[in-house]
């Protein structure tokens, strides 16, 4: 971003109880040409992330205060923030939770800060992508890359940054069956096997905002055994 002529520089801010965590994480980031902002509760970073409108947030999920699942549920009522969820808990369903309330992505720690780090610069770009060609059309979904936002005949709806890049791979190929690796290697860049039950949680999250029913499914339909598709040819 630039800001008369000067680039200014994105703002991370990582929520964690560990003052250790915070202080590499925060290092690992400056290093990388971030600016950063701290805090180690729930509350106060729910509050500086109001404040401050970070350009994206690193959120543990074992905060005091009000734990990091909470803080990701207020955040998604009020803002479509890019979300890395850091988590100690080796439960699958835990991860799954977190991506289900609206996190983009999460690590589990311990983890490397150089892991972070590419993590970080990943989910940026995609967020800052001014794509040449923002308006995506498909059937009777219209995608808006510049505000991350998909029009259905009857409503507008915000998406967050991978909710956006999995529709937007899905409607660039209507018909064509994607399987979770793809979709993952869509968003990522790379494909980890370990995250591919991820993908199931993004798409339960987008038919959640798209979908006109649970029970009808106009948009995207899934391919048992297989992964998922959009529909050519969207039901009247």
């Amino acid at each position: 971003m630039c800001h008369n002529g000067m680039i200014v520089a994105k703002k991370i801010l990582v929520i964690d109880d560990e003052p250790k965590i915070v202080d590499i994480s925060r290092d690992y980031l400056k290093a990388a040409g971030y600016e950063v902002l701290q805090a180690f509760d729930g509350p106060s970073g729910l509050s500086s992330a109001r404040q401050a409108h970070p350009d994206l947030i690193v959120l543990d999920l074992m905060l005091p205060g009000m734990d990091g699942f909470d803080v990701c549920r207020e955040l998604r009522r009020e803002s479509d923030v890019p979300i890395i969820m850091l988590t100690a808990r080796v439960e699958e369903t835990d991860k799954l939770i977190g991506l289900e309330l609206g996190a983009d992505d999460y690590i589990t720690k311990p983890f490397s800060p150089r892991e972070l780090v590419a993590r970080v610069r990943t989910l940026l770009r995609r967020t800052s992508l001014s794509a040449t060609s923002s308006i995506l059309h498909a059937g009777d979904l219209t995608l808006d890359r510049n505000r991350y936002v998909v029009v259905t005949p009857d409503r507008e709806v915000s998406l967050t940054p991978t909710e956006f890049e999995i529709l937007a791979t899905l409607a660039a190929y209507p018909g064509r069956i994607f399987s979770r690796a793809q979709l993952l290697t869509a968003v990522r860049g790379v494909s980890f096997e370990s995250y591919e039950r991820a993908i199931d949680s993004h798409i339960r999250n987008l038919r959640r905002k798209i979908e006109p029913t649970d029970e009808s499914l106009r948009y995207i339909q899934t391919v048992h055994g297989v992964g998922y598709k959009l529909i050519e040819k969207p039901h009247e």
